[in-house]
């Protein structure tokens, strides 16, 4: 079967939203189509069951491009996801399931165990769709990591799979991005790039065609297409690049997210953000909280380390300042056990064995942290991902919280929820709004991109 690999000239390049594009463009098309990324380094991930009924966890990207590929998201189609815990360590979740840690310093070795899984995994979903549409990460011109790749040229090579270059132009310097990409691989891996994407172009794509021929003269490749920008595609985010809320009109509600130094699932809020009567809004001073009408503490990675940078700014002053002048907060998951009495760490999950904090106290419940991790599926929405267990009350006059992510992406509770909380009547369909961006993006890729081209290539 045939396969096509997405790579980026830096992060945040696009490489999500090109792979995202083309899954819908395909499917439209009648092909059967799987997305995949080899290792995801993201804290926004999501639950999926699969044919035996277990549950594991995959990165939020891969779960919307299946989606836009109208096919069930399944754990291969991200073998490997890495959550961030600090900026030296990352909880790993294989196939799916926990599987420890992994250091900076083991950044390099000691992954055969991971890269075998990610290919076994590529090669299964290659043997049962007519299509693998993978994503990179970062850069596959990060040549101090080359040796121990499996997710750029790495996946490219043990699949002979050809490999296309996105780059966003917006942020300027694409044209040295793009050659330089191509320059700094060795032959072998050069032989599989075969060509450039432009995406977040703005203005008159004929000041650009001088720069392309001449870029294709110089490396021998050709440029498949140029996205434009569109001010429709955020989609569920990968990572905490650019947390810069969803602004509406003047005069509407102001809802201030907690941005947390190891926020995790942030993706909670974006529901919010299609509601034309809210202006949210992530912040990290105390001040901003007070101009707020409703504040949201989003899950986290570490609760008790992202507790104790809310106390070092006075965050939690704030919060609760908030709470008592009987504004609404609410609490999701890591955001939920801050707001209760105690966090307890008895098997040191997430530090020290036995350490016990305070939280914020306004919610009569306790959290304990144990070692197995809970993954599910909630209804009518949403999903559990925590090793944290909570007791008592979840709920304190208009202090709520809850351990369910993604609850506010479903309509009926959002809306009752804003009802309640702020008097405002919501005015937006989220899983709707979720397929109009889809759907805007296929028609992007099919109007701006070769695809018939891209198409030959991958086989």
């Amino acid at each position: 079967m045939t396969a096509l690999l997405v790579a980026g000239m830096t992060s945040d390049a696009g490489k999500s939203v090109v792979v995202t594009g083309l899954c819908r463009a395909l499917a439209r098309r009648g092909i059967d189509v799987a997305p995949f990324k080899a290792q995801n380094m993201s804290n926004n991930s999501m639950v999926v069951v699969g044919e035996d009924g277990v549950a594991g966890e995959i990165g939020r990207a891969q779960w919307v491009q299946a989606l836009a590929a109208g096919v069930t998201p399944e754990v291969a189609m991200n073998p490997v996801l890495l959550k961030p815990g600090s900026d030296r360590r990352s909880h790993v979740v294989r196939m799916g399931q926990p599987d420890g840690e992994i250091s900076a310093r083991d950044f390099t070795s000691g992954r055969e165990r991971l890269a075998a899984s990610a290919f076994a995994a590529f090669d299964d979903l290659r043997s049962r769709f007519d299509l693998v549409v993978a994503e990179g990460a970062g850069s596959p011109a990060e040549i101090n990591l080359r040796a121990s790749d499996y997710v750029n040229m790495g996946l490219a090579q043990h699949g002979d799979v050809p490999t296309i270059v996105v780059g966003d132009i917006d942020r300027g310097g694409w044209f040295a991005s793009a050659y330089g990409t191509v320059m700094l691989l060795d032959e072998a891996d050069r032989a599989l790039i075969k060509g450039f994407v432009v995406n977040k172009f703005r203005g008159d794509v004929d000041l650009l065609r001088p720069g392309l021929a001449d870029l294709e003269e110089r490396t021998g490749r050709p440029t498949y297409g140029v996205l434009p920008w569109h001010p429709d595609l955020w989609l569920d985010s990968e990572d905490a690049l650019d947390l810069e809320g969803r602004r509406s009109a003047e005069g509407a509600r102001k809802v201030a997210v907690v941005r947390l130094p190891r926020i995790s699932n942030f993706t909670d809020v974006d529901a919010l953000g299609l509601e034309p009567g809210l202006d949210v809004v992530f912040v990290s001073d105390p001040a901003r909280l007070a101009e707020a009408d409703l504040v949201v503490l989003p899950g986290t990675r570490s609760t008790t380390a992202d507790l104790a940078w809310l106390r070092s700014r006075g965050l939690d002053r704030a919060i609760v300042e908030h709470a008592r002048s009987g504004r609404p907060v609410l609490g999701i998951c890591g955001g939920c056990q801050m707001l209760g009495r105690t966090i307890a760490d008895p098997e040191g999950v997430e530090g020290v064995a036995g350490a016990e904090v305070e939280g914020l106290g306004l919610l009569e419940l306790t959290t304990t942290f144990g070692a197995e991790k809970v993954l599910r599926l909630q209804e009518p929405s949403g999903y559990e991902i925590h090793h944290g267990r909570v007791s008592g009350e979840t709920r304190s006059g208009t202090v709520v919280g809850t351990m369910v992510h993604g609850s506010l992406e479903d309509d009926a509770v959002r809306s009752s929820y804003l009802r309640e909380a702020l008097d405002v009547e919501s005015a937006a369909s989220f899983p709707k709004a979720r397929e109009r961006r889809l759907d805007v993006l296929g028609d992007l890729v099919e109007e701006h991109l070769d695809v018939d081209a891209l198409l030959e290539l991958a086989r």
